[in-house]
């Protein structure tokens, strides 16, 4: 039974009790904050340099990674040399420096590989090659680096032209090498 003197929860007499009337308060105040923290100007922050090497803007670098992501999810064919009938690895990367750079490449990956100047791995810029021992051969498989840590490359007829990353453990385990065929 209740007393006559308290009100019943529902009615309009009723009134929050003080730990209740406090979270109700809180809460107000923090949606406030929220509406007027929506509505203020952005705050501009400095921008950290990113912990890469950093080299003049090369519109040809550039071009070539571009044109590398633009053929993921092409078909894998082991010989092919085009986005009509598929890439090998080699492939890929005679048609990207061909179509993205206008510059003539040919050969297999290893052949790609003497013919390419070896640089540091830290020194890779967007469109120098990253090769892989992947077949117990020295240099059998090479993808065209894209900045990042990231290189795009015809990998297998499961998954065809796609982006990995060189610390990936597989190609951490079977990466040969950093090389160049730009200045």
């Amino acid at each position: 039974m209740i007393p006559r003197h308290a009100a019943h929860p529902g009615s309009a007499s009723a009134q929050p009790q003080p730990h209740r009337r406090a979270m109700l308060m809180a809460l107000g105040v923090g949606l406030t904050g929220l509406l007027t923290a929506c509505a203020a100007p952005p705050v501009a922050r400095p921008v950290s340099p990113l912990n890469r090497p950093v080299g003049p803007y090369n519109t040809v670098r550039n071009d070539l990674a571009l044109f590398a992501l633009s053929l993921l999810d092409t078909p894998y064919r082991w010989g092919g040399r085009g986005p009509a009938t598929g890439f090998d690895c080699s492939g890929l990367v005679a048609h990207v420096y061909r179509e993205g750079g206008g510059i003539s490449v040919q050969g297999t990956a290893a052949e790609l590989g003497r013919k390419s100047r070896p640089i540091t791995r830290s020194a890779l810029l967007p469109g120098d090659l990253v090769f892989f021992n992947t077949l117990g051969a020295r240099h059998s498989h090479v993808g065209v680096y894209v900045g990042d840590g990231r290189f795009v490359h015809a990998s297998n007829p499961r998954t065809g032209v796609r982006v990995d990353h060189l610390n990936h453990r597989y190609y951490a385990q079977r990466f040969e090498g950093a090389h160049t065929l730009l200045d």
